[in-house]
């Protein structure tokens, strides 16, 4: 079916991307009361500590992880909407230590405003993705929805001795960031038709990265905990990170890598309605220094979609983890903290 006119992807969506996401503060009330049902034994990972996925453990060498991540167009190229949805499910898996096996579609078009040739463009991206990180969709789900929906449920195999949970950091570890910070600021700018030459090739670029690193990562020995950072932003899932581990974490923003371009747009307020909702909710948690300039704030609040790992690790194994990265093409990968030895209230400080 073919229409006369189609509407901008964005136009038909409240907010793109991880920006979608609840946010944190309200997500933790929603599911306030959702516990009490039987946990087996082999459930090494469930919701206790809002870790990436499921982790069930199947025999000694072999563990099944599960997730499932989906959301609404954060760019208006129906190819590229796939290939980001994809990308930021299948990343759930490699956050874990684990490899991918096999996907299923999660799909909710407005079937009487998009064409059928705009919606086989999102299955072709999220297919393209797939095909990237080796692994087939097996089958799926379709809706007739309001809204485009696009995103995976994805299925990965770990060996259960090397999972590497959020809530695992240790006193005098050191933070690394795979990815650099500013999706958010770049979506707020592309729906405002703001984004400088060049920055939504490298939006693109950055969203469509596959977190691959993540099993060599966890396979390192002085790898502690993994996560990725998404729709609640740097600050909250090191936040997530700290409460996990009952510590508290430090990040320097100095060394924090950013997108081309990222700061400025969020000087100019280019900043996601999700970033304030995000802020909201944890903000009291987060300790920031005199003086601190809105724009950081609204940056370490910023959704990120198909965000970059974010790493704890012995000092010693730093070189090896950016090392990793590296090889992996990961070349803005950086140290950007630590983890304290404090037994007071877990939380984050930036310096």
């Amino acid at each position: 079916m073919t229409l006369p006119s189609e509407p901008r992807l964005t136009s038909l969506s409240h907010g793109g991307g991880c920006g979608c996401k609840v946010a944190p503060g309200v997500l933790s009330g929603l599911l306030r009361g959702t516990g009490g049902f039987p946990v087996p034994e082999a459930l090494i990972v469930g919701i206790e500590t809002s870790d990436d996925a499921a982790v069930y453990k199947l025999n000694d060498t072999q563990a099944l992880v599960a997730t499932t991540d989906f959301f609404m167009p954060i760019v208006d190229n129906a190819h590229d909407f796939g290939r980001i949805a994809a990308t930021n499910a299948i990343s759930d898996v490699y956050a874990m230590g684990a490899t991918p096996i096999l996907a299923l579609a999660v799909v909710g078009m407005p079937i009487n405003v998009l064409s059928h040739e705009t919606i086989g463009r999102i299955l072709a991206g999220g297919g393209d993705a797939c095909r990237a990180a080796g692994i087939p969709i097996a089958g799926g789900h379709t809706i007739d929805s309001v809204e485009p929906i696009y995103g995976l449920v994805v299925l990965g195999i770990v060996d259960p001795r090397q999972v590497k949970k959020n809530a695992s950091a240790r006193a005098d570890d050191v933070l690394v960031l795979g990815k650099p910070l500013g999706v958010g600021v770049m979506s707020a700018a592309l729906k405002k038709d703001a984004l400088p030459e060049g920055a939504y090739e490298r939006m693109v670029a950055s969203m469509t990265r596959l977190n691959t690193p993540g099993p060599e990562l966890a396979a390192l020995p002085g790898v502690h905990a993994l996560t990725d950072v998404t729709g609640f932003g740097l600050a909250g899932h090191a936040l997530e990170m700290a409460r996990g581990a009952g510590c508290q974490l430090t990040i320097d923003w100095n060394a924090v890598p950013l997108l081309p371009g990222a700061l400025d747009l969020a000087r100019a307020g280019m900043i996601t309605g999700a970033s304030g909702r995000n802020w909201q909710s944890y903000g009291a948690e987060v300790t920031l220094p005199v003086g601190l300039a809105p724009e950081v704030r609204a940056l370490l609040s910023d959704p990120q979609t198909s965000g970059g790992l974010l790493v704890a690790c012995d000092p010693d194994s730093a070189d090896a983890v950016l090392a990793t990265f590296r090889r992996h093409g990961f070349d803005e990968a950086a140290v950007i903290g630590r983890v304290g030895r404090g037994t007071g209230t877990p939380g984050l400080f930036v310096s």
